[in-house]
């Protein structure tokens, strides 16, 4: 078990590092400001930060620990049937439950635009850490050690 739940956290790692990939690449290309929704989850969870600089470091670390963490629940399951679909969907509510229970986003006013920037970097978060996951744990299912 410990050795899925290690396979899945790497596995999330780098979907993590996907995520980000597409989000910059996205804005790079649109020329769009990044998101300051992280920070005010930040703000809204009491953490002492005194300065925007700490508050969004703090942002983006929560981030990746919630891209880790969801790759370690994926790997404990094993993986999963689904693929891609269940660690991209476990990450989206993972990333947008917390401002939305907040009170710092509605999805039903978001444009298609706001969609896509949103939906595009956690499928590809899925298929990433779907792929390292199996990549990683492939010869352990085959019983070559």
């Amino acid at each position: 078990m410990r050795n899925r739940m290690t396979a899945g956290l790497l596995a999330g790692a780098a979907g993590t590092t996907a995520l980000n990939a597409v989000t910059y690449t996205d804005m790079a290309l649109r020329g769009r400001p990044a998101s300051g929704i992280p920070e005010q989850v930040v703000d809204r969870l009491g953490l002492p930060l005194r300065d925007a600089n700490r508050r969004q470091a703090a942002a983006a670390l929560l981030g990746i620990g919630v891209g880790a963490g969801v790759g370690a629940v994926y790997g404990l399951a094993g993986g999963t049937p689904a693929g891609a679909l269940m660690p991209a969907a476990t990450a989206a509510l993972a990333g947008d439950g917390p401002p939305v229970a907040l009170g710092l986003t509605d999805p039903r006013t978001w444009t298609a635009a706001d969609w896509l920037s949103d939906v595009v970097p956690h499928l590809a978060y899925g298929l990433v850490t779907a792929v390292a996951y199996d990549g990683l744990t492939r010869r352990r299912r085959r019983g070559v050690r």
